[in-house]
């Protein structure tokens, strides 16, 4: 039989820590964005490893957008509301994955959905934000 002389040592794998959020990320009275900008206060105090974020983030059931009182399109509003979370979370350091909601007024409504596109993504920022499907499988670290 065998029988080590030292009982075999388990190193346990390095703690992270895992945000996730849910859209929608404003008011149902405003598309101001006021509980993104929490948010985004959070990750940047408390800087998670990983941010992993559900849509949606321009919802189509939100009031301004079914009575269409946007005064942009709903490609650009989507574009404003990433660029406020990348811009805003780069001195935290964190990972963002963004994963679209079957809501998502600017995206494919179609199950499965594909990641989202935003070719604008400074090159700087691409090593910590993922775009991916729904549904998806993620493996952190």
């Amino acid at each position: 039989s065998f029988c080590p002389q030292n009982p075999p040592f388990f190193v346990p794998a390095e703690q992270r820590m895992v945000l996730v959020a849910c859209g929608p990320y404003t008011t149902s009275d405003s598309i101001a964005y006021e509980p993104l900008a929490d948010l985004v206060e959070v990750i940047c105090r408390d800087r998670p490893d990983v941010c992993v974020l559900f849509g949606p983030f321009l919802d189509a059931k939100h009031e301004q957008v079914e009575n269409c009182q946007l005064l942009g399109f709903f490609a650009e509003v989507f574009k404003l509301c990433l660029k406020t979370i990348i811009e805003g979370t780069r001195s935290a350091g964190s990972q963002l994955v963004f994963v679209p909601s079957l809501r998502d007024v600017h995206h494919d409504y179609v199950y499965p959905q594909p990641p989202f596109l935003y070719p604008e993504l400074p090159k700087d920022d691409k090593p910590r934000v993922h775009f991916v499907s729904d549904p998806c499988t993620l493996e952190v670290d």
